[in-house]
């Protein structure tokens, strides 16, 4: 029986790997997240949507993902598609727990800003129960995205074994 959270979860890879469709293993749904794995792109990742709470009216489909790209060297790559556009110049604060970490970026993606945000990042989901990302939409006004962390340690680690054999 396919759990009631695996197909918003596919469609989000969906949207993460349009060109590959067909080339995507599902490595597993662990409660609110899920885990993928690419082998025709060579990558993996980990991928939660947001909770329910105003981006459903969004044009696109937020996401919050932990990638994997064994053949670049990349490995717990901290991601966000948001549910609004930032404002030209602003960007973006990831909060998990007392934890703040500002998100480089634009548009409606941003990111860690370097593998030592990335890690220090992981670390905190890791421990963290839920997980918010809030900037100025370009539309006016702030926004937030929130993330229940419940199976993102374990979406994590699958992802991250998932491209163990990728060379």
């Amino acid at each position: 029986m396919m759990s009631r959270f695996l197909l918003p979860l596919a469609a989000c890879a969906a949207l993460l790997l349009p060109a590959a469709a067909g080339a995507r293993d599902v490595l597993g749904v662990f409660q609110r997240w899920g885990a993928f794995r690419d082998a025709e792109q060579a990558r993996c990742f980990a991928i939660a949507q947001p909770l329910a709470g105003g981006w459903e009216k969004s044009p696109w489909r937020p996401f919050a993902s932990i990638g994997y790209w064994p053949r670049r060297g990349l490995r717990g790559q901290v991601s966000l598609r948001l549910s609004h556009q930032l404002a030209p110049g602003t960007g973006a604060t990831l909060t998990v727990g007392d934890q703040r970490f500002a998100m480089s970026g634009g548009g409606a993606d941003v990111w860690a800003a370097d593998r030592r945000a990335d890690a220090a990042i992981l670390a905190a989901m890791r421990s963290g129960r839920a997980m918010t990302v809030s900037g100025r939409a370009k539309a006016g006004g702030g926004f937030t995205d929130r993330y229940d962390l419940r199976g993102a340690a374990t979406a994590i680690d699958a992802a991250a074994l998932g491209c163990t054999r990728i060379k």
